[in-house]
């Protein structure tokens, strides 16, 4: 795909201000019609078909997911988690005639109630071009203790 680094890199920052400042309706627009966001459980590459998942969402429950929070309704959100992530070590994993795959490791920080909590991991971006613009095809999170109880996340991480 004809993208250079700084664009892929922009987008991987963008991507990730706008989920830290909760612009989630930003944040949907960034996603193609036929996107995937999994965050697997229990491993690095289990089947999400066969296995347990934390999110295993396609591109309608990705836009519910969005809808709930931005309801202000979503009780474990009030008051809204306030977030902000490290991204480092992006690295074009692939680069194809239509998508371009980037890995790159966060750290985010979630404040909420008088407590922080760490999350780190590694995410996987799939890009493609629409319209002369970068979209979201697939988002992969693959979290440090994901094989571990987790407390509950309530954002999209």
């Amino acid at each position: 795909m004809s993208v250079d680094r700084r664009q892929i890199e922009e987008f991987v920052y963008q991507e990730a201000r706008l989920q830290d400042e909760g612009r989630y309706d930003e944040w949907d627009a960034l996603w193609t019609e036929d996107a995937h966001y999994w965050v697997p459980a229990n491993g690095d590459d289990t089947d999400p078909d066969r296995q347990i998942s934390i999110i295993n969402d396609n591109r309608k429950r990705i836009a519910t997911r969005v809808n709930q929070l931005m309801t202000g309704e979503r009780h474990s959100q009030v008051p809204p988690s306030r977030m902000r992530r490290l991204i480092s070590n992006i690295e074009i994993e692939e680069d194809g005639n239509e998508e371009v795959k980037v890995g790159s490791n966060f750290i985010l920080i979630e404040s909420r109630s008088h407590s922080m909590t760490t999350w780190a991991g590694r995410t996987v971006h799939t890009l493609r071009q629409e319209g002369g613009t970068l979209k979201l095809a697939r988002k992969k999170v693959i979290l440090v203790n994901n094989s571990e109880a987790l407390p509950t996340m309530s954002f999209l991480i």
